[in-house]
């Protein structure tokens, strides 16, 4: 009953945090449109290239210049909701491990990587598409290919070291499980680390050896079924089609006019995009959610055939508990916005199938 209450009372403060959020979000973007903020803050972002010697007709020197301007307007916006759901919601239920000035320095560091990152990223998007042609959406949707495979191959090796302390793990009766459960699937196994994130939050730091085990027996079942190549299989066809959204608003003069601006800068582009195609994001992003929980449901049975059933329902019940997620919900808002079935679904599908197998 304990529990309960703080989950109702966890997920009530997250909630309105989250509509005061989402009103002063339409508001902004409100106040954005009504008043063209947008093409005043282009042509100040332009100002300040002259400003510092630089050539503003350069259409990417311009881009850099408007979105860093974005950046730091949107943060300071975000910035206090980060701040009250941290040290306040967090903090009040012994969730939040962080510092004001660890939270400050992993705040930076973050900036400073997409800053670092993103500048690279957005001057090769902009040249694709001042030089792609009718081939554009090919380029693009390869640039974006390459940019999937770079990000998942580099982030693990690193981007989180910087964020959370990574060591490889010990010897002993979990390390032992993990491999054989790897031999056993002919997984590819070579090294194996433990991501310690305590120092941040007391999320997920609540399992016993064998629930750990069946919770990576379930991620090894998305590899034996290839869910992950699937996914990124079928991820191509919405990337495709929204590129060929953009294409179609790059290429409408009136849509650039409605928004105040009398040329077509590229950046501007993928924000007018942005606010065009919502509607067609929402419905490509519950057909993934439909694809996920599917093979959500698929890798839970594929632990529970190795065994691992009992201890599956455990670790998974122990991780609700340690990170207050919704237990329940109604279960077309749960297919509509969950890429992962919510607790009771789960459960109820490993126990149907625990029972036929009795």
């Amino acid at each position: 009953m304990l529990f309960f209450n703080t989950f109702v009372l966890v997920y009530t403060l997250h909630s309105r945090l989250y509509f005061v959020h989402e009103f002063a979000t339409t508001l902004v973007d409100c106040m954005i449109l009504l008043h063209n903020i947008l093409p005043w803050l282009w042509k100040r972002s332009g100002s300040l290239v002259l400003c510092i010697g630089l050539n503003a007709e350069n259409e990417i020197l311009h881009s850099l210049s408007f979105l860093a301007a974005m950046t730091l307007l949107s943060q300071i916006f975000e910035f206090p909701f980060s701040l009250y759901s941290t040290f306040v919601i967090e903090a009040r239920h012994g969730s939040n491990e962080k510092t004001i000035g660890q939270f400050l320095k992993e705040w930076l560091l973050g900036q400073c990587i997409s800053l670092l990152l993103g500048a690279p990223i957005v001057a090769a998007a902009i040249g694709i598409v001042q030089n792609g042609g009718s081939y554009l959406v090919i380029y693009f949707w390869l640039f974006s290919l390459l940019g999937s495979v770079a990000t998942t191959t580099l982030y693990p090796r690193f981007i989180a070291p910087l964020f959370n302390k990574i060591t490889p793990l010990p010897n002993g009766e979990l390390r032992r499980n993990i491999v054989n459960l790897a031999s056993s699937l002919n997984f590819p196994l070579e090294k194996i680390f433990v991501e310690d994130g305590s120092g941040r939050t007391t999320h997920s730091h609540c399992r016993s050896t064998d629930e750990i085990t069946a919770i990576i027996a379930h991620e090894m079942g998305h590899w034996k079924l290839n869910h992950t190549v699937y996914a990124f299989v079928a991820m191509q066809v919405p990337v495709l089609l929204q590129l060929g959204l953009f294409f179609f608003v790059r290429q409408s003069n009136a849509l650039f006019q409605i928004f105040g601006f009398d040329t077509q800068p590229v950046v501007i582009g993928f924000y007018i995009y942005q606010h065009i195609v919502m509607p067609v994001q929402r419905l490509l992003e519950f057909c993934m959610n439909l694809l996920s929980r599917s093979s959500e449901f698929k890798a839970d049975a594929f632990a529970k055939n190795l065994g691992y059933g009992r201890a599956l329902r455990a670790g998974l019940i122990k991780l609700q508990d340690c990170n207050l997620s919704v237990v329940n919900t109604d279960p077309w808002y749960s297919a509509y916005r969950y890429s992962h079935p919510p607790l009771v679904e789960r459960l109820n599908a490993l126990n149907e199938s625990m029972k036929k197998s009795s």
